[in-house]
């Protein structure tokens, strides 16, 4: 699919899991019901007790609920995963990987190995420190002893070919993962864009410096997937079918710490896409999170270091000022345009979290909230 194709689809997306605002959730496929069934299901690891909702679970923002440690353990105790978890809320609105002249865009997983939802999908039963499953033979084995094969038949057909029961499994667990369970679009600040809602004095003024002076929506867009076209992303407020993000789908190296908590102080450098493509000149880069429900996925980063959203907005604000931080992992390719020393004070960086507080899902207006919110072109700057 081209680049129109797939903003186009991800509107029909966006349309689709937002209309009315209801928080109502759309029925069901049978493809995405039976994604769904395995998605939760703690049969599929070997041995049993590990699904994909341990590590990406809904109370979490689909991401990993055991904020003890930045990396997820797996079935067997004592193995561990390299990277923090990242969501898979919303993950379907990334585009397939694609490098082109330099520039690395999309993907599944933190240096975008996988290519897409389905791809990703396939990764976790086999992988020794998640799911650890010798085969795909194996996957299928438990498939086909679990209650639901009929419905797993229905979707897939008898099982006649491995690899095909396999590719099929993971289909479905993607089209799960592009489901309205995962990608609701019923934050607060979806209320406000709506005119449903109106923001704080804080999270107002924590909007204008994240769209201002603390330069997040530079690489955290608040323009949808415009925004891969090379800056054509509308600004907050904007008059836009496509869903906000607040990603452009690249990748950055933001000069973070090596994490030194077990297990990761035995990890050797992550040079995240740089190591996955073989390129020098991407040592260290990592994919742009989206930024829906951040305030449910604690730690952030690839690595987990940076364990509170004041934390990380500090970071961006400071990281350049000598004594501050430790040294960077890979401290070639930084971004240095964007962060390092923006001179925000204490009270900016409180109201930027304030404004990403209102990322996340399932909230109720108040009656107050009713009217014009600063969403569109008007303002109300009265007190609540």
């Amino acid at each position: 699919m081209n680049i129109i194709g797939k903003r186009y689809a991800a509107a029909c997306l966006f349309f689709l899991f937002s209309a009315g605002f209801s928080g109502a959730q759309a029925e069901l496929t049978e493809q995405q019901t039976l994604g769904k069934l395995l998605f939760f299901d703690e049969r599929l690891s070997e041995p049993d007790g590990q699904s994909c909702a341990s590590c990406h679970h809904p109370d979490a923002g689909f991401a990993d609920p055991d904020t003890n440690l930045p990396v997820s353990e797996g079935v067997i105790p004592g193995r561990f995963g390299g990277r923090n978890s990242p969501a898979a809320a919303y993950a379907v609105f990334f585009p397939e990987f694609s490098y082109t002249n330099g520039v690395a865009i999309g993907g599944q997983f933190w240096d975008g190995r996988a290519a897409n939802l389905t791809e990703q999908a396939k990764g976790p039963f086999l992988n020794p420190v998640e799911m650890a499953n010798p085969d795909k033979a194996t996957v299928i084995a438990d498939i086909q002893s679990s209650s639901y094969i009929e419905l797993f038949e229905k979707v897939c057909g008898p099982v006649t070919d491995i690899d095909a029961a396999y590719d099929c499994t993971a289909e479905a667990i993607a089209a799960y993962e592009g489901s309205s369970e995962l990608n609701q679009f019923t934050s607060k600040f979806d209320m406000v864009m709506a005119g449903k809602a109106r923001f704080t004095r804080q999270e107002r003024r924590g909007r204008m410096l994240f769209n201002g002076r603390a330069r997040c929506s530079q690489c955290h867009l608040s323009g949808g997937m415009m925004g891969m076209g090379g800056g054509r992303g509308m600004g907050m407020g904007g008059s836009s079918s496509e869903p906000i993000l607040f990603t452009d789908f690249r990748y950055h190296n933001l000069g973070l710490p090596k994490n030194t908590e077990y297990p990761l102080e035995q990890q050797p450098i992550d040079r995240g896409l740089g190591g996955e493509l073989g390129i020098a000149a991407e040592n260290g880069k990592f994919k742009t999170p989206h930024l829906r429900n951040i305030a449910l996925t604690p730690p952030y980063m690839h690595n987990g270091v940076l364990k509170t959203l004041k934390e990380v907005v500090h970071f961006y604000n400071t990281r350049d000022i000598p004594g501050l931080w430790n040294p960077p992992e890979v401290p070639e390719n930084m971004e240095t345009r964007r962060m390092g020393n923006l001179g925000l004070s204490s009270r900016d960086e409180d109201a930027i979290v304030a404004f990403m507080m209102t990322f996340t899902d399932g909230y109720v207006p108040e009656s107050s909230d009713a009217g014009d919110n600063g969403g569109g072109h008007r303002w109300r700057h009265g007190r609540r």
